[in-house]
């Protein structure tokens, strides 16, 4: 293997792994990015993570500030919002596509997908990160017979951007949530070809993330959370923007 080969998958493996830490809020919102400090964390060089930080920031998963290094984005209920309705939109017009274009390859691969998140629960702590991958994969299972990998890749990218302010939900949840009676629910309707059903059932599951997380800034519960450290808590670093 070459020299530049070489350079090029360190780079990348630095690049998910920051992007996974990210998403995951190892790295907290509003948290300034010091590339030596994730150099050493990581146990790579420098320019491995100046190169990751630059394409995390082309994927708005990262804020570069001129002359002032890279941060977080900080969580804003506007932004949060937005990012609902967009993916409610996209999604549902690609399961519409994805059903269209069923086979029994496809049906299968969400049905081998809901046995393994069902495996796991969000709420265990040991199985917190398995379950993330679990449930990125029957969500993507569901939309990956569109017949568009652009449309697979723009969902993608939400689906990273939702995946950080889940983390949050998940982080200060109070109230249990059904969330394998949800995707069962949805699972059913998609095999059986209910196409409005389906698409009604993905925006409902959307829908409640978003409104768990409205929920908490009316509550002020934020602020008493586990993701609080020496920073301040979780709630000084989300902006919270009126309806």
């Amino acid at each position: 293997m070459s020299k530049q080969t070489d350079k090029t998958t360190l780079a990348t493996t630095v690049y998910q792994k920051l992007r996974s830490d990210i998403i995951r809020s190892v790295f907290r919102p509003g948290e300034k990015l010091r590339i030596e400090g994730i150099a050493t964390m990581y146990d790579v060089g420098s320019n491995a993570v100046r190169e990751a930080l630059s394409r995390l920031s082309s994927e708005r998963l990262v804020e570069r500030h001129e002359q002032r290094g890279f941060s977080v984005p900080t969580i804003a209920l506007d932004d949060w919002r937005e990012l609902v309705k967009t993916r409610c939109f996209l999604e549902a017009h690609v399961l519409r596509e994805s059903m269209r274009h069923r086979d029994d390859a496809w049906e299968e691969a969400i049905v081998v997908a809901f046995h393994r998140l069902s495996r796991f629960r969000s709420e265990n702590a040991e199985d917190r990160a398995a379950w993330e991958d679990a449930h990125r994969n029957f969500h993507r299972s569901l939309l990956a017979n569109c017949g568009s990998s652009w449309l697979i890749e723009f969902c993608d990218i939400l689906a990273d951007h939702a995946a950080r302010y889940v983390s949050i939900s998940n982080a200060y949840r109070q109230v249990p949530r059904d969330g394998q009676g949800e995707h069962e629910a949805l699972m059913k309707a998609v095999l059986h070809g209910s196409e409005d059903e389906a698409c009604e059932l993905l925006v409902a599951h959307y829908t409640k993330t978003l409104q768990m997380i409205e929920d908490l800034f009316d509550r002020d519960q934020l602020s008493d959370g586990p993701q609080e450290d020496a920073a301040g808590p979780l709630s000084v670093l989300i902006s919270k923007v009126p309806s």
